[in-house]
């Protein structure tokens, strides 16, 4: 598999609400042939129990409203039961307040997704609980943007 370096066909830049407002990074979508790749690169996440954040595309098209409120529900366009949504993604692990996570997926295309949201919760996805995996307050949010 080739492994792109160059642009990509859609990215958000997230910030952290008021319960972490030192979090900010990006999240990067390459489309491949069947897949999408992608790179988030977080930064200032806070100190928690775990260190370990749930991470999801959620249906919404804004970062407003308390708490994230806009952001709406995990992504899901085939009404599938939790952990297989198509915006569940694997943890964010903290280093020092540092995360960077590279992961492909097939659940969708960059197309797709363009317009909704990227968030970031924080307490680790249950992967088990429905409809949302009991991850927790939305600590930071990003708008996925076509590039």
């Amino acid at each position: 598999m080739h492994i792109p370096f160059g642009r990509p066909e859609a990215m958000a830049k997230v910030s952290g609400g008021s319960n972490a407002p030192n979090l900010f990074g990006s999240v990067k979508f390459y489309q491949m042939t069947n897949s999408v790749l992608i790179v988030a690169d977080i930064n200032g996440l806070p100190d928690s129990e775990t260190d370990v954040f749930g991470f999801h595309i959620h249906e919404g098209s804004g970062c407003q409203g308390k708490g994230f409120s806009n952001t709406g529900n995990h992504y899901n366009p085939q009404m599938t039961k939790h952990p297989s949504h198509a915006g569940d993604m694997p943890p964010l692990f903290s280093c020092s307040g540092r995360a960077f996570l590279a992961v492909l997926t097939d659940r969708f295309a960059v197309s797709q997704i363009a317009g909704k949201t990227v968030v970031i919760h924080s307490m680790p996805d249950d992967f088990t609980s429905q409809p949302s995996g009991n991850a927790g307050e939305k600590i930071a949010c990003g708008i996925i943007a076509a590039i």
